[in-house]
């Protein structure tokens, strides 16, 4: 996510302001050490007119050598850091070495220490930028909303507020949704569950009546006589063969019968 050019715009005009005050200032002061800081601030003001972001921060860290107290060196080198920011991601906000993460850290400073309400708003502003940038809308809100009582006229920051208050609302709805679609994966992964527990259980109880089955049916032929099943079989196959033999033999003697019977009445003329 880059930076927006509301963004860019805001922090030109702020530079170009300040480093008027300054000018201003300038005539007033007849200190070597306070015309150098303000010499250096200028030039590092056209290299940011520039675009030459990276030479004016070079100028704006010499102006605070000088003045490591200039609120002026301070905002406007956070100002060239947020130019070279380039991208705003969530995972690079512990990066010390992140420009944008440099330009916060002063911009947070500045808000704590200075009385200057005009600088102390820019800085609110820009802070609530780099919130946005980072989708992190209620903090951009507050301090849009800290922007606007030091600045009441700050259009730009009154336009950003209601654009943050917009995106808070949209994700907001969005986290809502996810939340019951998360809800929703929950309670259908838990029917499952709960289905495919009742079926093993289902299953486990005719398993465990299928094996009470085959042990009352053994239990049945052992208590039949004493004798199993195998057994059985084989007296019955023996009683069977006993009776075919004496069939057999009641066969016999009928047939022999029958022929004797022949005989004698052959022989009758």
């Amino acid at each position: 996510m880059t930076i927006s050019k509301q963004i860019i715009v805001a922090l030109l005009a702020s530079v170009l302001s300040l480093s008027v005050s300054a000018d201003n200032k300038e005539d007033k002061q007849a200190d070597t050490s306070l015309k150098e800081e303000r010499n250096l601030i200028r030039k590092g003001n056209k290299l940011f007119e520039s675009k030459r972001y990276g030479e004016a921060e070079v100028e704006y860290k010499k102006a605070l050598q000088v003045n490591p107290m200039s609120e002026i060196g301070n905002y406007n080198l956070a100002a060239a850091l947020l130019q070279q920011g380039g991208g705003v991601k969530a995972n690079d906000k512990e990066d010390k070495n992140n420009p944008i993460n440099q330009a916060q850290g002063i911009l947070s400073n500045l808000v704590k220490t200075s009385s200057d309400r005009r600088l102390v708003g820019n800085a609110y502003y820009n802070l609530g930028n780099i919130d946005f940038a980072r989708e992190q809308y209620q903090q951009a809100i507050d301090n849009y909303k800290n922007c606007l009582r030091r600045n009441p006229d700050d259009d730009k920051a009154r336009q950003n507020l209601r654009l943050a208050q917009k995106k808070l609302q949209e994700q907001q709805n969005q986290d809502k949704n996810q939340d019951q679609q998360q809800q929703q994966q929950q309670q259908q992964q838990q029917q499952q569950q709960n289905q495919d527990q009742n079926k093993e259980k289902n299953q486990n109880q005719q398993n465990q009546q299928s094996e009470q089955q085959k042990s009352n049916d053994k239990n049945e032929q052992k208590n039949q006589g004493g004798m199993s099943q195998e057994n059985i079989d084989q007296i019955l196959k023996t009683m069977q063969n006993q009776e075919n033999a004496v069939q057999q033999k009641v066969n016999a003697q009928k047939a022999k019968e029958q022929r004797a019977s022949g005989r004698r009445t052959g022989n009758q003329w």
